[in-house]
């Protein structure tokens, strides 16, 4: 039960609530469940805890298929993630012999999330701790190491609560100098991101733009989205007009840009209703399109820079595709559980990072699923761009927690790379991120709005961006170094087993506890 609450405890401190400061809790429970406990034990509870929190955090994969696939696709997949945390937790045996314990269970949990971030299929990141911490105390951490920094010191905080519970537990509640490694544990972490936020600047660093952001809506309809792409069209080109009926008369301030959501409309060849649209508004169109370029037979999730008379003049091609709906990976396989076998063929990846010239400015674009892998935002701003725009479309997921989930994620990168992030969402959540990660402006689901702010352009790199990935294969290299180390002690037993573990073990009157 401890297992499987701490599980859902973990996925209440996830967006949409403001409840960052219960995942350090959730995972104390694990690390109580774990306490002590052999290798096989603790990947069962493991087991748990992730299908405890699996299946509640991506629920709204149901909302996609509904009742003509039912639940084997949801169930499944929430099936596999929570068997990367089984194999996780059980290393936990393992590494909790090392002095410091809670700093090896923190590493090794965020090597089963670099683990599945790769394989199998390019991975799937959603459910990374550092994602649950788009405000609070733990955010700043992300401009120094990015979302695998910011998870690490959450872990830490947890596991190391558990030991200081498991110790005054064995000890009593008289303060002891067994206290003091799990009390750092604890208070470290969070002191650090407080300590780092004056240096999160938002200041900005070459001026600023006005950017207006169209949510022409779309029809909650899940899977059935399938047929509405003319609907989609239509919607956008229609809550434009009306943004263009507020810049004439007034009531919104003319933009330098215009963006428009992921796939928005198609586009495979001349589109002279969307070049008159442009023409109108006057500025260029950011405009996301299932795209066929010319002379190819492929078509590309891409981000078209559109300029009023000239057309489309550059363009970014999603690098990070879906598997089972933009790519299908092992077809005959895939049929069991998705719609897109038969009707679609694989579209054709992104090759580098790129900052468009946009408006004046430089942008880099981050096409929906994107936003959950860390190189592609990083790899746009070591390009050049002075702002982020995250063109998305999670209509088909309907109004459950998805879309705000994946906000939450644009808010993190917001912090990773000091740069403001513009949203651009289909039926909504559309939001305007500051650089300290905070919404400034933001839509509601399901509706046919648009929205026109001020956003700053900053061209300073963090430490995030400079480490790169450094700051994960470290974290991995110490996790994998903690598990041999782990196995050697384990190997020669004798005379290895710290001072406070066989106290604690003395305590609990058995070898298990102590190996805890």
């Amino acid at each position: 039960m401890l297992a499987a609450g701490s599980g859902l405890l973990f996925c209440a401190g996830f967006a949409p609530r403001p409840l960052w400061w219960v995942v350090p809790l959730a995972f104390a429970g694990l690390g109580l469940v774990l306490h002590g406990r052999r290798v096989w034990g603790a990947a069962g509870y493991g087991l748990v805890f992730g299908l405890a929190f699996y299946l509640a955090h991506i629920v709204w994969i149901q909302d996609f298929l509904g009742e003509e696939f039912g639940p084997a696709p949801w169930l499944a997949l929430s099936g596999v993630l929570a068997a990367y945390v089984a194999l996780a937790c059980a290393l936990m045996p393992i590494v909790s012999r090392l002095p410091g314990a809670p700093v090896w269970q923190a590493l090794v949990f965020l090597l089963q999330e670099s683990a599945r971030l790769r394989w199998p299929f390019n991975g799937f990141p959603w459910g990374r701790v550092g994602f649950s911490q788009p405000e609070g105390a733990y955010l700043s951490l992300a401009s120094l190491g990015g979302a695998p920094l910011v998870g690490f010191a959450v872990l830490v905080t947890g596991f190391g609560l558990a030991q200081l519970v498991v110790r005054v537990r064995a000890g009593g509640v008289r303060p002891s100098r067994a206290w003091a490694a799990p009390a750092l544990a604890v208070l470290l972490p969070p002191l650090a991101g407080l300590a780092t936020w004056p240096s999160v600047d938002t200041a900005q660093e070459a001026g600023t733009r006005t950017v207006a952001v169209v949510q022409g809506n779309a029809p909650d309809v899940g899977i059935g989205l399938l047929g509405q792409r003319d609907t989609i069209r239509a919607n956008h080109f229609a809550e434009s007009a009306d943004l263009l009926d507020g810049i004439r008369s007034g009531e919104v301030p003319r933009p330098d840009l215009v963006v428009w959501p992921e796939t928005a409309t198609d586009v495979r060849g001349p589109d002279p209703q969307l070049q008159t649209l442009v023409d109108e508004f006057g500025v260029p169109v950011l405009v996301g399109a299932l795209y066929q370029p010319p002379g190819s037979d492929l078509t590309e999730n891409a981000a078209l820079v559109w300029e009023p008379g000239a057309g489309i003049t550059d363009h970014y091609v999603k690098r990070e595709l879906v598997p089972f709906a933009e790519y299908v990976p092992m077809r005959d396989i895939a049929r069991w559980f998705t719609p897109f076998v038969d009707d679609t063929r694989d579209m054709r990846w992104g090759g580098e990072g790129a900052a468009l010239d946009v408006a004046g400015a430089r942008i880099g674009a981050v096409i929906c699923y994107e936003v959950a892998y860390d190189y592609v935002a990083r790899d746009n701003v070591l390009a050049g761009a002075e702002l982020l725009v995250a063109p998305t479309n999670n209509a088909w997921f309907g109004r459950g927690e998805m879309s705000y989930q994946q906000l939450a994620m644009s808010r993190v990168r917001a912090v990773e790379h000091g740069r403001a992030v513009v949203v651009a969402a289909t039926s909504g959540v559309s939001a305007v991120v500051a650089p300290d990660g905070g919404v400034t402006r933001s839509t509601s689901l399901y509706t046919a709005t648009s929205m026109v702010a001020d956003v700053p352009l900053r061209q300073q790199t963090t430490l995030s961006d400079r480490l790169g990935a450094w700051t994960e294969y470290a974290l991995v290299g110490a996790a994998l170094a903690a598990v041999v180390a782990g196995f050697v002690l384990r190997s020669h037993p004798s005379g290895t087993t710290t001072r406070a573990d066989a106290t604690e073990g003395e305590q609990h009157g058995g070898g298990d506890t102590a190996q805890g």
